[in-house]
């Protein structure tokens, strides 16, 4: 988008104003990681004992099962390419007037032991001059150094330990520590005194920001339980220049240890952003000869610029062009109808809130009627950034674009102008089954009717995993995406999270991690970041007992925490009928609810390969099957150490995933671990 006029000179005279001072590019390189898998080889370097997998760092060997595995190991994961830390004045000879780069690397971390485990030796952020890691380095080196390379200045790594062994020269066995080029650090801190410990018996993550300041010179630590603020004070401060110690070009990472005594050494999220330093630019006097000249050329640009700005203006009323979003649009088949933006605006009122339908993390819904056809709509206008807007968009657009089935709900067309991106759907007069279980008595829902969404929502599952020339995870299974139309049929909505399986493969995963909302997810799609269809059967048990209950997912009834837990309770005493939404009052049939009840419970199984499959439950809703058979108690989730078999099979570029109790990213958006863990491992609800 071409911005106005005013902003063009504003920004022109403000880029001549600041030219002489500038000297550096302080434009920041910035990471985000908040899941790993196999396919981080090509941004991670792991050597001795470290690898990637089951959605974290593992520093060291990541095992529960083998304790012979665990013992006496190192390793190192380090960010693949080299960052410029420091760069020498021309001008001055003095250390002090060297620019220093400054940085921010913020992650979670996770160091397990189980109860009968002491727990050792610990794990660092590094900062090092190269990929390898020097032999010997277990024990109680940290990955660090070794017997024979300890305190030598020319080892050039900088680190901040997180410890849990006492050495001779240690506070305690639960301290952090400022190391330069050796493990007996320059300055340590307790935790204990600050009620953090590392490694608790009873698992925890914490967040831990690493900062420095490369113009003050100071490194500041700062460490909380997962999900906390950030503290408003260090835990460790410290002045040091950096440029004394490390390499100029220097890598950043990991570094973990074990001994005789063993822990898991995990790192399940990393957020680094690193100032970019540039070669010194030429000095103020030589930006003073070329400044008129420059201003000259910026003027004649600007010129342009408002000309060009003039023209886009003009062509706004234009039809828009088909090929606007490019060959990726024009090779979809059966591309849909394409609106004129302008005719959107009109229907919307200009996007009026008055006419909103409801709000998601990738856009809103408006209603808007297009008079001349007489016709209601629903946008959806995409609200997230630019270019992850078009990924979204174009998602959305590929897989329901040619998806045809009475239980979803219908594209009619897209419009994308002056990068706003907007879908046209038909529009569904009764608004989404979210609203109707929870708007209020007077839009409760007969029985009859929510049997027939349920199976209506069934249905189009079916279609999406086993019918449809592709099959579908829709990924996003959840009350508020689940629209009725004037007769109350269900119509399963929002693909925006959507995604064909290719090439056989039965799993759909995404680096960032597994999206979704908070009780529809499945344990195991937090643990891989997989989606599967079995992942959207048990969004759809919690549907089911949603719609049955009269209860949100997440519901803390009876000391339960979840809804599912307080069914299963029930069922286990024999009084499975009495979840059955009291609004209701008797106006339910018995033996459909018990069903319903039972096929919600099978569905939310915390093991993806016993749940029943879209075609089972299709013929449950039916009444050509009878109800699943549910165990008395809700089994513990396991994470298998090898890939299910079945229906479950993950792709086949999955890396195989030992049985730890944390070794795998989150999705902070959605749910903490620690909370959803506690659930779906908890056998004897």
């Amino acid at each position: 988008m071409v911005p106005p006029p005013g902003n063009w000179i504003t920004a022109i005279l403000l880029a001549v104003l600041v030219m002489p001072a500038m000297s550096i590019d302080k434009n920041p390189k910035s990471f985000s990681y908040h899941r790993f898998n196999g396919t981080h080889y090509s941004v991670f370097t792991a050597v001795g004992d470290a690898s990637i997998n089951g959605g974290a760092l593992q520093i060291t060997p990541d095992s529960v099962n083998d304790n012979f595995s665990l013992l006496n190991k190192s390793g190192r994961v380090m960010f693949s390419t080299p960052f410029k830390l420091w760069e020498k004045t021309a001008s001055s000879n003095h250390t002090s007037s060297d620019t220093v780069a400054s940085f921010n690397s913020t992650f979670l971390i996770n160091i397990f032991r189980k109860e009968n485990w002491t727990g050792g030796e610990g794990l660092a952020f590094v900062i090092a001059p190269d990929l390898s890691i020097p032999s010997g380095s277990d024990g109680g080196w940290l990955g660090l150094t070794n017997a024979t390379t300890d305190g030598d200045p020319s080892n050039q790594i900088v680190a901040i330990e997180l410890d849990t062994v006492k050495q001779e020269f240690d506070p305690d066995d639960n301290h952090i520590g400022l190391d330069i080029n050796s493990v007996r650090s320059n300055k340590t801190v307790s935790l204990s005194d600050l009620s953090i410990e590392i490694s608790p018996a009873s698992p925890k993550n914490y967040s831990v920001w690493v900062q420095y300041n490369g113009t003050s010179k100071v490194m500041d630590v700062y460490m909380a339980e997962e999900g906390k603020a950030k503290p408003t004070g260090p835990v460790l401060s410290e002045e040091i220049n950096l440029k004394q110690y490390v390499k100029q070009h220097s890598y950043m990472g990991f570094a973990a240890s074990t001994s005789r005594e063993v822990e898991l050494n995990c790192v399940l999220a990393w957020d680094l952003t690193v100032e970019n330093l540039e070669e010194e630019k030429k000095k103020d006097r030589k930006w003073v000869k070329i400044g008129v000249p420059v201003l000259v050329l910026l003027l004649v640009m600007c010129g342009v610029g408002l000309g060009y700005y003039w023209h886009k203006r003009r062509e706004a009323e234009k039809p828009i062009n088909n090929n606007i979003l490019g060959s990726t649009l024009k090779s979809l088949p059966g591309t849909p109808r394409e609106f004129r933006f302008r005719d959107l605006k009109k229907a919307t009122n200009n996007f009026d809130e008055k006419l909103k339908l409801g709000q998601g993390g990738f856009g809103v819904v408006f209603k808007g009627v297009l008079p001349k056809e007489n016709l209601e709509v629903a946008v959806k206008k995409f609200s997230r950034e630019k270019m992850k807007g078009i990924d979204d968009f174009l998602a959305e657009l590929s897989i329901i674009n040619r998806l045809r089935h009475k239980h979803l709900v219908r594209l009619l067309g897209w419009c994308h102008k002056n990068g706003t991106l907007l879908l046209v759907y038909e529009y569904m007069p009764n608004g989404s089954l979210d609203n109707h279980l929870f708007g209020g008595e007077e839009k409760t829902l007969s029985w009859d009717r929510r049997y027939k969404i349920l199976s209506g929502v069934a249905s189009a599952l079916h279609y999406l995993h086993n019918e449809y020339d592709e099959k579908v995870v829709h990924r996003d299974l959840k009350a508020s995406n689940i629209m009725l139309d004037s007769n109350y049929n269900a119509r399963l909505g929002d693909f925006g999270l959507a995604r064909a399986l290719e090439n056989e493969k039965t799993s759909y995963a995404e680096l960032e991690g597994f999206p979704g909302t908070f009780g529809y997810i499945a344990p195991e799609s937090l643990h891989t970041g997989k989606a599967t269809r079995e992942s959207d059967v048990f969004g759809f048990g919690a549907v089911v007992l949603e719609v049955v209950c009269g209860q949100r997912p997440w519901t803390k009834i009876q000391g339960f925490h979840f809804l599912v837990d307080w069914v299963w309770s029930l069922y286990r005493e024999g009084r499975i009928l009495e979840a059955v939404d009291e609004r209701l009052g008797k106006d339910y049939v018995v033996e459909e609810a018990e069903k319903l009840l039972l096929l919600g419970l099978a569905c939310s199984h915390p093991i993806a390969g016993e749940r029943p499959r879209a075609q089972e439950i299709v013929q449950i809703t039916s009444g050509s099957m009878s109800a699943p058979d549910v165990p008395p108690f809700k089994p513990a989730f396991v994470w298998a150490s090898m890939p299910p078999t079945g229906d479950t099979n993950t792709t086949a570029d999955s890396t195989p995933i030992t049985t730890s109790y944390y070794g795998s990213g989150w999705t902070p958006q959605v749910v903490s671990r620690e909370s959803y863990v506690a659930h779906t491992s908890n056998s004897l609800v």
